[in-house]
């Protein structure tokens, strides 16, 4: 490893708790970082894996309030009712798809290259949303219909083809749809929930066997750092699309695909 291999999992935790929850496609950057760092193999596969389940914790905990009123109210409210359905609807799609071509996109779509197209690609598509996506009709999650709900579970359909990032395709399909920025996203952060732990889950099963009792520190501390900085980059991205577009994470994405290709091309 080019650092110490508690460096090596720290770092590598702060990117993935950082870019998990924007559109800028967690996969290429630690696909990249984990290169450059000299972490590869199958053991860094299920640290990759494992340190998802940090930043999918930041965002429970983030609406943890959210979530326990949601539960809480289950047997009785019909509006928590309203939203668990439009998680589940919204889920399903992406579930039965992910799981129908999951081999062959880890043995096929899993390359730098692919992935830094797909950066460049998802990119494009930004700027063509923000140009001409709808104005608002629907300003909260909880006024979403399960129309609503299921074609952005479609729309996360996208996100199961490496480095097209899955809040990016749920926030993006969101908005064309016509959901405003700020319910767009919401929505993507509450259905990232079960659809990464799900697939995190299902991929950890998948690939325990490679799991060394001498990575588990480094897997504690990425497990760490994703939680810390999932919490800090969840709130602040919210405050920033609120007084901003999307362009700018566009932009972001293109020049970092061309970045991609570029250092594994030479």
């Amino acid at each position: 490893m080019l650092f110490p291999d508690w460096l090596t999992a720290g770092i590598l935790g702060v990117i993935e708790g950082a870019t998990e929850f924007l559109p800028v496609s967690s996969t290429g950057h630690l696909i990249v970082a984990a290169d450059y760092l000299g972490y590869t193999g199958d053991g860094a596969k299920v640290f990759e894996i494992f340190i998802q389940l940090g930043a999918i914790l930041a965002v429970m905990w983030f609406y943890r309030h959210k979530l326990i009123t949601v539960a809480a109210g289950l047997p009785r409210e019909r509006s928590a009712q309203k939203f668990t359905l439009n998680l589940i609807i919204a889920f399903i799609p992406a579930a039965v798809i992910g799981l129908l071509t999951h081999h062959y996109i880890k043995e096929y779509l899993f390359s730098p290259m692919f992935v830094a197209i797909a950066l460049i690609i998802g990119g494009l598509i930004i700027l063509l949303v923000e140009k001409f996506a709808p104005k608002p009709r629907v300003l909260s999650v909880d006024d979403m219909s399960p129309l609503d709900a299921l074609k952005v579970g479609f729309a996360q359909c996208f996100a199961l083809i490496p480095g097209t990032s899955r809040s990016g395709s749920t926030i993006m399909g969101g908005m064309l749809f016509g959901l405003s920025r700020t319910t767009a996203t919401e929505f993507s952060f509450f259905l990232a929930i079960p659809t990464m732990l799900a697939a995190t889950l299902f991929d950890l099963i998948k690939h325990w066997h490679h799991l060394r009792p001498e990575d588990l520190h480094m897997m504690a501390i990425g497990f760490v750092m994703a939680f810390i900085t999932g919490l800090i980059f969840v709130q602040a991205f919210l405050h920033f699309i609120s007084k901003h577009t999307f362009k700018g994470f566009a932009y972001y994405r293109i020049v970092f695909g061309v970045l991609v290709l570029w250092y594994f091309w030479a």
